[in-house]
């Protein structure tokens, strides 16, 4: 059973920093690309950032880049995201996310129960 626990969300003051973590279990971690996917209240899904099986290749959405840092340890079956100069926009419930191709929403079939980042003073 595959099974995907991110954890690390909370409430942090705008231009702050956070780091979040998902734990995965039932399946070959290094086998298959990650993401994070995050949803706004009131919005929809947005992807925020995919990494390779081996990191070789990461991704971001625009609006991340030299703000996120998505990374993996395939020795511990973990993702991890590291959210720096957070927004309020950034405001949202975040999503570790199983998938088959880098920045791509195809082959995307397990998601998490997500973690609730707020950003606000």
């Amino acid at each position: 059973e595959v099974q995907l626990v991110e954890s690390g969300g909370g409430l942090v003051q705008p231009g702050g920093s956070l780091r979040l973590f998902c734990a995965a279990s039932g399946f070959t971690f290094d086998d298959y690309v990650m993401n994070w996917v995050r949803q706004a209240p009131g919005k929809g899904l947005e992807w925020v950032s995919g990494i390779r099986w081996d990191g070789g290749r990461i991704y971001y959405a625009e609006s991340m880049k030299g703000r996120f840092t998505i990374s993996r340890d395939n020795a511990n079956d973990t993702l991890s995201l590291q959210m720096n100069s957070l927004k309020s926009e950034d405001t949202a419930v975040y999503y570790c996310v199983k998938g088959k191709y880098v920045s791509s929403w195809y082959g995307m079939d397990y998601w998490g129960n997500g973690t609730q980042v707020t950003v606000s003073s």
